[in-house]
């Protein structure tokens, strides 16, 4: 049964133009799914984190600061729509400010940082089917974005909706877009990867990529956590914050005991029962911001070294 409602599925993303890294890793996780995997993570495996480095407290040299804004890349993650604000466009054009929507403000938040630290910071979004087109309409009236040859966008995969009873592709023929689903920002990677774009920022001489929430404007260029997180060598690193009771639906950080691994667990990764141990604001005391900071030279070679998937494996 589930080897035929892979086999569809593979052939439904191949006919629609998804890459072979897109392909592959649906392919590993409806794998999982037929196993019967849920993906929680309970509570008697993890360690709370309790006292996470802080910017204020490091020491960031001025000149590794420069050097690392040279090479940063700024990407927006811009998949979703305002539904629930009662618009059928990208999110990112309700607006905010003085007549400006987020999209504005990302503008002129990334042209005013490459004035004051001299540095090309290209600027990307990753769109979904569903935003591309408003988005990429509405940022044509910013011609001077454009640099190193770069795009303005990229495009979140698509993947096919599964039905429950027999694992096979969902069939909508009335319309057919409901047939797709985005499958969240995890799929950053992979459609770096696959859209070719990964290769073309190394090529550009790109050595680090910050990303955050399209409706995150306090995420905007800053050298000095660029030096930072340069220093450190990292693959990746996470900007956290503390939780708050208005925070108790958030994804919380975590120590997995089984090796000592920091992990982000959310809401749908808890069994029922401990969600009152993932609402505990005190329990676990910090959240994502979902700011993330990327070596790309460092991603590129572990997607190469793990055929393109990154999760548990």
């Amino acid at each position: 049964m589930s080897d035929a409602g892979l086999q569809l599925a593979q052939s439904k993303m191949i006919a629609a133009g998804a890459s072979a890294a897109a392909v592959d890793v649906f392919s590993h996780y409806y794998r999982l799914a037929e196993t019967g995997a849920s993906g929680l993570i309970r509570e008697d495996t993890i360690d709370p984190l309790l006292d996470p480095p802080k910017l204020a407290d490091v020491e960031v040299d001025p000149q590794q600061a420069r050097e690392a804004i040279q090479r940063t890349v700024i990407a927006k993650l811009n998949g979703g729509l305002g539904t629930s604000m009662g618009l059928d466009k990208a999110k990112s054009l309700l607006s905010v400010r003085d007549g400006k929507n987020f999209l504005d403000v990302i503008v002129q938040q990334v042209l005013y940082a490459r004035k004051l630290y001299d540095a090309p910071l290209p600027l990307l979004f990753m769109n979904s089917f569903r935003t591309q087109g408003d988005s990429l309409d509405y940022l044509a009236r910013y011609p001077e974005l454009e640099v190193l040859g770069l795009p303005q966008d990229f495009v979140q995969n698509a993947e096919p909706k599964i039905r429950v009873d027999n694992l096979e592709p969902v069939e909508w023929p009335a319309d057919p877009s409901l047939e797709w689903c985005p499958p969240g920002h995890g799929d950053l990677y992979t459609a770096l990867e696959g859209s070719g774009l990964l290769t073309a920022l190394l090529a550009a001489g790109m050595k680090y990529l910050s990303v955050a929430n399209g409706d995150n404007l306090g995420a905007a260029p800053d050298a000095r956590l660029a030096g930072w997180f340069a220093s450190t060598g990292a693959p990746y690193a996470a900007e956290v914050c503390t939780r708050t009771v208005n925070d108790r639906k958030g994804g919380h950080l975590a120590i997995r005991k089984s090796d000592g691994q920091l992990i982000l667990r959310d809401s749908a990764q808890t069994a029922d029962e401990e969600q009152v141990y993932f609402t505990d604001e005190h329990r676990h005391p910090y959240f994502h911001c979902n700011n993330l900071w990327l070596d790309l030279e460092q991603l590129a070679a572990s997607l190469k070294s793990r055929g393109s998937i990154l999760g548990c494996r």
